[in-house]
This record gives structure tokens, sequence and C-alpha cells, in this order.
């Protein structure tokens, strides 16, 4: 699972083409911080603590995993990318970008570097009426106040303008508006991880393929010969029973459904796993069921080759999983690769993920959202 957090940070700049400077960073935290989920409009307010030009400032609302450490660090390489050079001393001075982080949740962080809420928010107008744009329900854990409250009850008596719109970098996805997207691959492909990040990030009701709960799957690493055929068969009529459900019952607070699984892929383990008498038989079950089951609109398939594949296995440490031999995971590729060549009637988009690692690279996950948004487009 993903375990992101929500980050509101503020941007500022007062030298040279001050928009383009403030859209660039916007797009750069995109890229490399976490996903933009909401953008404030664009103000222009006076230097604060100082005589110097006026300042545009706005709001970022993201979605991130990094730690607070880890999201400043990136901050400074993005800054100095975009021109700033931050001087020994402690006065504030005119400077073509700023990025503050203000808040990350409910969390309070002191140290030498870091003041999370930032200790300035509650003084600042150009902090907090943008922030009012985002609408983010936020209770600063320290003074007790909403943002609406720090801002009436703020001393800041400076004039603060909005002057326009500002780019939302993910406003050009429309996963959204899909009904359905099944994400999948190999046994260690990261298909749960991305279902999750795109659940959360693109507010999807998640279904999760329930593996955990079946008592067979233990037993089948040991001994597949005795226990392939219930395994596969349990398998197949809980995934039915959660999709029936799932697809079924309309969740008025998400947009779309993601799985983490299509049903199909009950046939192509079953195709490996069974005794060629068992798979006739097995067949003619999942027939009957796939006939009632909805097509997802989307269907990715996430590549990873072989090795890649035995590495997360044995990172992820399922004691169940780590006698699983590379070619029966060669064989579950092939049968994925053999079932998409036949598909017609179904929207499948293949994502080679092998050399990505989209938990620790946001410029990998970026990729992937960006593979399917070019599918969509198509």
């Amino acid at each position: 699972m993903s375990g992101q957090k929500k980050v509101v940070l503020s941007l500022g700049s007062n030298i040279g083409n001050r928009l383009e400077n403030i859209q660039n960073c916007i797009q750069l935290i995109h890229e490399n911080i976490g996903l933009v989920l909401r953008v404030s409009k664009l103000y222009e307010s006076p230097a604060w603590g100082f005589e110097s030009d006026a300042f545009y400032n706005c709001a970022l609302l993201i979605h991130t995993s990094f730690s607070a450490e880890k999201i400043l660090k990136k901050i400074g390489v993005i800054e100095k990318e975009l021109g700033r050079v931050r001087k020994k001393t402690e006065s504030y001075e005119a400077r073509i970008i700023d990025v503050d982080i203000i808040m990350i949740e409910d969390l309070v962080i002191q140290s030498e570097h870091l003041i999370i809420p930032h200790s300035q928010m509650q003084n600042r107008k150009f902090v907090l009426l943008p922030m009012l744009d985002l609408k983010v329900d936020y209770q600063h854990p320290v003074l007790h106040q909403s943002i609406e409250q720090l801002y009436k009850n703020s001393n800041d008596t400076s004039e603060c303008v909005a002057v326009e719109d500002l780019i939302l970098p993910t406003k050009k996805y429309s996963v959204n508006l899909l009904n359905y997207i099944a994400i999948e691959g190999n046994i260690g492909a990261g298909k749960t991880t991305l279902a999750a990040r795109i659940s959360e990030d693109f507010n999807a009701k998640l279904v999760l393929e329930r593996f955990a709960d079946n008592p067979f799957l233990p037993k089948f690493y040991k001994d597949q010969g005795r226990y392939a055929f219930p395994l596969e068969m349990s398998f197949l009529a809980d995934r039915y029973q959660q999709l029936a459900d799932d697809l079924s019952q309309f969740d008025l607070f998400k947009d779309f459904v993601v799985a983490d699984y299509h049903i199909f892929k009950s046939l192509i383990f079953a195709k490996v796993t069974l005794q060629e008498d068992e798979f006739r038989l097995y067949k003619t079950l999942f027939d009957i069921i796939y006939k009632e089951m909805p097509k997802p609109d989307l269907y990715v398939y996430l590549y990873q080759n072989t090795d890649r594949l035995l590495k997360n296995i044995k990172k992820r440490g399922r004691s169940y999983e780590q006698e699983i031999p590379a070619e029966y995971l060669e064989k579950i590729n092939q049968g994925y690769l053999d079932y998409i060549k036949t598909q017609t009637d179904l929207n499948v988009l293949v994502i080679d993920v092998s050399e990505f690692d989209f938990v620790k690279k946001q410029t990998d996950y970026i990729k992937i959202l960006d593979a399917i948004q070019e599918k969509l487009d198509s």
C-alpha cells in the first residue's frame, strides 16, 4: 500500500518572470515530490518583513509518501534548478522562487532545520488566503484553529490580491471519467501498490484481491499437485463474489473503481497450475461466470522481468512465496501475454515497469500516468 500523506506547500516569487517561475515550480513538484491535487489562485502581495518588489504567491495540496526531511531536500533541489542561490544569512531577501512546507496532515515537527506546521503561517495572509482556495479540512494541531479561523484572527493587514488561475498538472488526466480500471501483472509486479496510489490520487474505490484470506495458498506452494484445484476454485469463487459486489454497489463519494486484478487471471493461473482434465472442468465453470462479469474500461498489464519479480517477492517477505521458482513466474507471464493477444473487445495497455520504481521515484509514477492518459487519448 502507498501510505501517502497530504501536504500543503506555499510558493512565492518576486524576481524575473514570476508567473513562469511559479508554474515551472508547480510542474517540478508534481514530477519529483508528489501528485499536485489542488492549486490555489495566483496572488500578488507586498514583500513581507523587508523592502522589495511584490511577490506572486500560491498554495498547493499534494499527495506524497516521502518523509518531511525528504520533501525538504527535494524542495532545495527544485529551487536550485530554478535558479535560486541561498545566501548564508537569516534576513529576508528577494528570490526567484521560494517553497515552504506549511503542513503535513496533523504532524508536529520541531527540528533544527524544519518546523511543522510552519511557525509563521498564522501571521501571513499570503499563505492563509491561498490555503482557503484549497478547501483543506485542517485543524492546526498546536493553535487548534481551522484555516478560516486563522485567517480571520490574523493580524496581517497587507493587501493580497488574486491575479489569475494557475494550471493544475493533474487536469490533463481523465481516469476519473472511466467506470472501472483493472491493474494486472505477475506476482510481485506492483499492481496492488499502483492501484492503491491511483485510488488515493484520483478518488477511486479500491478493490484488492483477498489472497491473504485464502487458506489453500500456503499449502499450494508446498504441494501444488494436491492443492492446485481447490486453490483455483476458491479464488474463482471469491473473485467473482467480490467483483460482483463491489462493481454493483454505487459509491456516492467515489468517482470510479480501480482493482488490482481482473477475474480472467483465474483462468490464466489455472491453466498453469491445473492438470488437463481439471482445467477442462474449471474452464467450463469459468466461462459461465465470465459472461456475467462487467469488463473494465481499461486493462493495464504491468510487465516485470523475472529477475525483478523475484527480487520484489523476496523484499516483501511473504513466507509462502519465497520458494516460487522462476519457471513458474515465466509461465504466468506467458499466460498473460497469450491472453492479451486474443482480446479484441478489451482496452489493453501493457507497460514495461522493469526499470521503474514508482514507490520511491515520483517521475516513474508520472510516466505510468502519462502512458495511461496517452492510451485514453488514442
